[in-house]
């Protein structure tokens, strides 16, 4: 778990790196804002399209041969893409090209590194594990923000993705030695190995109906828990939360900040991030009521933020609104990977995928037009009460839903003509 953490900060580290220089690339190529908002769009597409597919096949496919592949792949594009930019041959067509493959591999990469790193661990420390890959999320964001100005300021905007592309390659040359602390489950046992060990192995037609992903979408609609992290993640996505995008305006608009201003913000929100990585991972067993919770705590901080009177009040809430958002993160996540059957957790990963894009893809618009007609200002205010008050009515709304009236049922093996009657004595 060690190396696998190791690994996972170097991988973050160059993604960061790259997504820092990246948007400017763009910029560079096309001029074009709305080209740099069309090559995000196309690199997170397929997790729409194909976030259910490729969930699917993490449960089929052995996990750890998956996740070596999927991040070679991703290696391989980010060093083509590196030597384009070194030798000036990077033109529109092949920037959304390469968005589109990087993305389609990801659908299939994300679930399966997700979940790999679950398998390392006893059952009781998965939520421990989960928490110190999110602790390891922020602490590679904050480390590959700053290289990326190092690095291309002393040798290129090709170096930040050649960096990308090396740290990919370091984490699928990990993975082979990666050793599981627990059993694999029955259904991921090779079939001569079930065979041996007396458990029946599936028939290849019902494994390929259990293997579905139509079935994993069935699975996430039919367990409210889930569908209440759905719902709760959009909710925030869409009028809260995308602090980059809305704290950006209100630092530069009525706070008359700059640059350096909001560098101060996002620094802090990466401490924030990696604060709450740490509180997150000493959560053993998260709840959905926990994650409404602290989004409702995030709404509150939002619109206090957005009557932030100095750039000074606003980096003192700052810290915990990061802080809330990523043990919201963190608990959400463990929910997600450990409250479906081992079976159907790649295929719920996938699912989750798909639905998180169409809040990625709906939030920005949404936010950029609340700020466009109503101010900065009052868009973080009208969005914080939204999300505390769909959070305070889901809350009310699930208090007054009668609750079902338990039923006893006989498990006895006596056969029913040699048991008492009902209301005798026995």
């Amino acid at each position: 778990m060690r190396w696998w953490a190791v690994a996972n900060f170097v991988s973050n580290a160059g993604t960061w790196m790259q997504l820092t220089v990246q948007n400017l690339l763009v910029l560079q190529i096309t001029g074009s804002a709305a080209a740099t908002g069309l090559s995000v769009s196309i690199q997170v597409a397929p997790g729409l399209l194909l976030g259910l597919a490729g969930g699917a096949a993490v449960d089929r496919w052995p996990r750890k041969l998956t996740a070596a592949v999927g991040q070679a792949l991703l290696g391989a594009v980010a060093l083509v893409t590196a030597v384009l930019v070194a030798f000036d041959q990077l033109n529109l067509p092949l920037l959304m090209a390469l968005a589109a493959v990087t993305g389609l591999i990801a659908t299939v990469d994300g679930p399966a590194c997700a979940l790999l790193g679950n398998d390392l661990v006893r059952t009781q420390d998965v939520p421990s594990a989960i928490g110190v890959g999110s602790l390891v999320h922020s602490a590679g964001r904050l480390a590959g923000a700053a290289l990326a100005g190092v690095a291309v300021g002393v040798l290129g905007t090709a170096a930040a993705y050649a960096a990308n592309g090396l740290s990919f390659l370091f984490v699928a040359c990990v993975i082979p030695f990666l050793k599981a602390a627990r059993p694999a489950e029955p259904h991921e046992r090779a079939p001569e190995r079930a065979r041996a060990e007396g458990v029946p192995a599936p028939q290849p037609e019902a494994e390929a109906e259990a293997l579905s992903a139509r079935q994993g979408l069935a699975f996430f609609m039919g367990r409210p828990r889930l569908v209440a992290l759905a719902a709760l993640n959009g909710i925030s996505a869409l009028f809260g939360r995308n602090y980059s995008l809305t704290l950006v305006v209100l630092v530069t608009g009525p706070l008359a900040g700059d640059a350096s201003s909001f560098s101060k913000v996002s620094t802090v929100l990466a401490v924030g991030g990696i604060l709450g990585a740490v509180l997150g991972a000493r959560l053993h067993r998260p709840s959905v009521r926990l994650v409404g919770v602290l989004t409702a705590a995030g709404g509150l901080l939002q619109i206090l933020a957005g009557l932030s009177p100095s750039l000074a009040v606003l980096l003192v809430l700052v810290l915990p609104m990061a802080v809330a958002e990523s043990v919201a993160d963190t608990a959400q996540s463990t929910v997600l990977q450990t409250d479906p059957p081992a079976r159907m957790r790649g295929r719920v990963l996938g699912a989750w995928s798909s639905i998180r894009t169409v809040w990625g893809l709906a939030a920005p618009p949404t936010l950029g037009l609340m700020m466009e007609l109503a101010g900065v200002r009052t868009a973080l205010v009208a969005g914080g009460l939204v999300v505390t008050a769909a959070v305070a009515s889901g809350y009310l709304l699930r208090g007054r839903r009668p609750r079902p009236t338990p039923v006893l049922i006989a498990t006895d093996p006596v056969p029913a003509a040699t048991r008492p009657a009902l209301g005798t004595a026995a």
